[in-house]
């Protein structure tokens, strides 16, 4: 039975977003940085229509690669996308780390916010007003880094995501059964999913542990890549993943 990691990207980014960490682990483990439809290598087979979607073809890259389970990383709204892994293939799961993610559904204000969002995409419109992604401080390099990615997503393709998001259900119910080790991280720079907002599950489910990286933003794998590989590793060991 081979065991690898499966990264599951953020809004409105694609899988290049985990380049740090398909550098630091490839070596070790059988990484699987899949995009969603309507993203990277996926822009051109229709938009999201749903989390669950969104699992059963990260479901579809494990088998291609030949990766039979996984400890299952997904970051935003990668996260939302691994709750519904483990709902729909809870037998392919040797691990969770939900990172900068909630588990509840957006309310009706945020549902109409994601909604307008999608009615007013245009050309261009999330790189020159992108969702706060990073910290106060971060760089204009790896702003720029990030607005690159957004920027060759298909509009079409962040509409649907959004409304599929929208759409999503309320994972909160789902917490309590969860049996496998599990990681949540969160970073006191995130103002996207504050650290209130993922801190609360690390409660929720039996035996989470909670790690929070210090004035990182919301993409904390990308503005603090260095501890957020320190807490992965650990958590692929507690999985039972080695490393060479």
């Amino acid at each position: 039975m081979t065991t690898g990691l499966l990264l599951l990207h953020a809004f409105p980014l694609d899988a290049s977003m985990w380049e740090p960490q398909v550098r630091s682990f490839g070596a070790d483990v059988r990484v699987v940085a899949p995009d969603v439809p309507g993203f990277g290598k996926r822009s051109r087979s229709g938009g999201l229509t749903s989390m669950d979607e969104g699992a059963d073809v990260a479901a579809e890259e494990l088998s291609a690669a030949g990766v039979d389970g996984a400890v299952v990383c997904g970051l935003s709204m990668g996260g939302y996308v691994a709750f519904s892994f483990w709902r729909r293939h809870r037998d392919r799961v040797r691990g969770l780390v939900l990172a900068n993610t909630r588990a509840g559904a957006d309310d009706e204000a945020g549902k109409e916010r994601r909604r307008a969002l999608a009615a007013r995409l245009g050309s261009g419109f999330l790189v020159e007003n992108p969702p706060p992604l990073l910290s106060a401080t971060a760089s204009q390099e790896l702003w720029t880094r990030v607005r690159e990615i957004i920027r060759v997503q298909p509009a079409e393709g962040i509409a649907a995501a959004s409304l599929a998001m929208a759409n999503r259900p309320d994972s909160t119910p789902d917490l309590g059964g969860i049996d496998v080790p599990t990681l949540v991280v969160t970073s006191t720079g995130d103002t996207l999913i504050p650290p209130e907002a993922t801190s609360p599950m690390a409660e929720q489910i039996p035996g989470a542990m909670l790690e929070t990286i210090e004035g990182a933003g919301h993409l904390s794998n990308l503005e603090a890549p260095e501890e957020f590989d320190r807490f992965l590793r650990e958590h692929l060991l507690r999985c039972g993943l080695s490393f060479g």
